[in-house]
């Protein structure tokens, strides 16, 4: 299975091939600091934290659950969070959501990701962002989104994974957005439901 480059909008199913259902997915997040310009035309690094967030969603568009950097595991065990990076170093994820798509709740139909910079940085300061699906039982990427557009919003409501049938589908939203956290969010993330 080849992984898909989504663009704003565009929607895969996580159907297996050979038929199947995913069962366990992580989401990764990754990103890089735009090195800044200091003295003399020297670039120096910064340190920019963003923070991944998992929202759980009912069929009536409530929220149910939130998995973020205060909250790392849905009440139900079905949604994890590895935990906070506070600086985007390294190669690869730097924050990652594991999620069992067996345990989520009936009720739940929707799960949005999002990322926000705690800190207010804007993304102006960001770059080479991305996250993307990965098929836990095979480590597999399903699917990729790059977040472009840098500009002085400082969080974006990245993509969504929806109950489709008896399955899971994922679709890019990409929608630019300004909150320190979720809750500030949640008016954006409403529009996507």
């Amino acid at each position: 299975m080849m992984s898909v480059s989504l663009k704003k909008g565009e929607r895969v199913s996580l159907t297996k091939p050979g038929g199947g259902t995913l069962s366990r997915v992580r989401m990764g997040l990754g990103w890089d600091a735009v090195a800044k310009k200091g003295l003399f035309g020297r670039k120096t690094s910064q340190s920019i934290d963003l923070d991944a967030s998992c929202l759980l969603f009912d069929a009536g568009r409530n929220l149910v659950d939130a998995v973020w950097f205060r909250q790392l595991r849905s009440k139900d065990g079905s949604v994890q969070h590895t935990g906070d990076n506070l600086t985007g170093e390294g190669e690869g994820d730097d924050e990652v959501v594991n999620v069992d798509l067996t345990k989520v709740p009936a009720n739940v139909t929707q799960l949005v990701f999002t990322v926000n910079s705690f800190t207010g940085q804007d993304f102006s300061q960001i770059e080479n962002a991305f996250c993307r699906l990965v098929d836990e039982g095979t480590g597999q990427e399903i699917a990729r989104y790059e977040l472009t557009g840098s500009g002085r919003h400082n969080a974006q409501i990245m993509a969504k994974v929806s109950r489709d049938g008896d399955g899971w589908s994922m679709t890019a939203i990409g929608a630019i957005a300004n909150g320190r956290t979720f809750q500030d969010l949640l008016p954006e993330v409403s529009a996507h439901l």
